[in-house]
């Protein structure tokens, strides 16, 4: 059992992971930017550590800056709660290198599930029905009207790193797709550091199945 765990975001997802932290008897570091000094998930941690200016591109998405944190505090690991750096590989083996825990998946499964581009092409080799949609990297406007010409309106622009419904725009027109994508990819970049989106096919009224799959370290599986 760990001692000390940091987490790695803010607002409610924060909150709740501190209220069960503290359920368990460990101790909890919060991060925050100048945006959250005051913020209730600083409030509630038992310390807390500033990381940078409100843009999270340049606070709560900087790795070093929470690998600091850690080291600053004692935290022996981190926990990243939902979006901002949750789905990057690249963080947990930063944490890794410098020894301390990742309360999350490993850097394998985040590089097939976490990036969207990378887990339809995965869930396409495995022969797996997928939305239809272009998973290459998209320059600009005119190459994303371009395909979502040939996919067929509506379509539906999203952010390959994103999560939690941040950098998705609904396109019925050409001039949206242009307008969308625009947009799209200067949230994908403000919210998760990645603006790569891509384009597939948007199912209008769809019925949403969804599956939960646990499994831990130890090969237990739910």
């Amino acid at each position: 059992m760990f001692d000390k765990i940091l987490i790695a975001n803010r607002g409610e997802i924060a909150c709740r992971v501190i209220k069960t932290a503290r359920r368990m008897g460990i101790a909890t570091v919060a991060v925050y930017s100048d945006a959250d000094k005051d913020a209730l998930h600083v409030e509630m941690a038992d310390e807390a550590v500033h990381i940078g200016p409100p843009a999270a591109a340049q606070s709560y998405l900087l790795i070093d800056s929470i690998v600091d944190a850690c080291k600053r505090t004692g935290a022996q690991a981190v926990h990243p709660g939902y979006g901002f750096l949750s789905e990057r590989a690249a963080f947990p083996k930063a944490l890794e290198a410098a020894g301390i825990v990742f309360i999350g998946p490993n850097p394998v499964a985040i590089e097939a599930m976490g990036d969207k581009i990378e887990s339809k092409k995965a869930a396409n080799a495995a022969r797996v029905s997928t939305v239809p949609g272009y998973l290459g990297v998209i320059e600009d406007p005119e190459h994303a009207v371009k395909i979502a010409d040939e996919i067929g309106y509506p379509v539906m622009i999203k952010a390959s790193a994103g999560g939690g419904g941040k950098g998705m725009r609904i396109a019925y027109s050409a001039g949206e797709v242009a307008e969308g994508f625009a947009r799209a990819r200067s949230e994908a970049a403000s919210s998760f550091g990645d603006d790569r989106v891509f384009v597939e096919k948007f199912i209008v009224d769809p019925r949403h199945i969804e599956i939960q799959v646990l499994g831990d370290k130890h090969g237990n599986v739910v």
